[in-house]
C-alpha cells in the first residue's frame, strides 16, 4: 500500500514509503533549487522572469494590418515578370557564366556572325586562350578567310564582346594521314605502300 502524497507535496520527492522515492540530495532537487536560485538571481537584479512563450504576460508584437495589395501600376516593376533573356543574363552575371556563356556566342551563332557563304565553307573547332581555330574547306578558302581576318574578329566582337576573340588562326583541311592506330616506327616509314 502506498501513501497519497498530502497537499503541497510532490510525487517522488523522498516523503513516500517503500524507499523507492528519491532522496533530498537527487538531481532532480538540485536542478530545481538551481532554477529557483537562478529566477531570484535575475529578481535582484531588475530582469523579467518567467516570460518564455507560454507566459501570458508576454508583449505580443502589435497585429498586422490587413490591408489590401493595391496594383503596382502601369509603370515597370520588380513584381511584374520578367523576360527570360534578362533573368538567364543577371543570373550568368551573378555566378560568373560571363566569359563562357560569350565562348559559347561564338559557336552557336557562326552563321550570323560571318554570314552564310562563309559559313558554309569554315566553321570554328576550338577556342583556347583566346584564339579561335577556324577550320576552312580548302586551302583557298583559308586564304581568303586570312585575307579578311580582321573583318572576322570585328564582327565577332560586336556579336559576342570584346575581348572574347583576339586572334584567329585558320587553317585548310588535313591531308590524310598514313599513321594507323596509337603505335608507331618512327622514320618516314615503309617505301613500298603502292608496290
Amino acid at each position: 500500500m502506498t501513501e497519497e502524497p498530502s497537499k503541497g507535496q510532490e510525487p517522488g520527492t523522498g516523503n513516500e514509503s517503500g524507499g523507492g522515492g528519491r532522496s533530498e540530495g537527487s538531481g532532480y532537487d538540485m536542478a530545481r533549487k538551481a532554477l529557483e536560485d537562478a529566477r531570484a538571481a535575475a529578481r535582484a537584479a531588475g530582469k523579467s522572469v518567467g516570460q518564455g512563450r507560454a507566459s501570458p504576460g508576454r508583449r505580443t508584437a502589435a497585429p498586422r494590418k490587413t490591408t489590401r495589395r493595391s496594383w503596382t501600376g502601369a509603370h515597370p516593376d520588380p513584381y511584374d515578370p520578367q523576360p527570360l533573356g534578362r533573368v538567364a543574363g543577371g543570373l550568368a552575371g551573378r555566378r560568373g557564366w560571363n566569359a563562357k556563356l560569350s565562348e559559347g556566342t561564338v559557336f552557336g551563332a557562326w552563321d550570323r556572325i560571318v554570314g552564310a557563304e562563309i559559313a558554309a565553307h569554315a566553321q570554328p573547332k576550338a577556342l583556347r586562350d583566346k584564339v579561335l581555330h577556324v577550320t576552312a574547306e580548302s586551302t583557298a578558302w583559308a586564304t581568303q578567310l586570312r585575307l579578311i581576318q580582321s573583318q572576322i574578329l570585328a564582327k565577332i566582337a560586336a556579336s559576342a564582346g570584346h575581348g572574347v576573340v583576339t586572334s584567329l588562326r585558320i587553317t585548310g583541311p588535313q591531308s590524310p594521314s598514313w599513321r594507323k592506330g596509337e603505335r608507331h616506327v618512327r622514320g618516314r616509314g615503309p617505301r613500298d605502300t603502292y608496290g
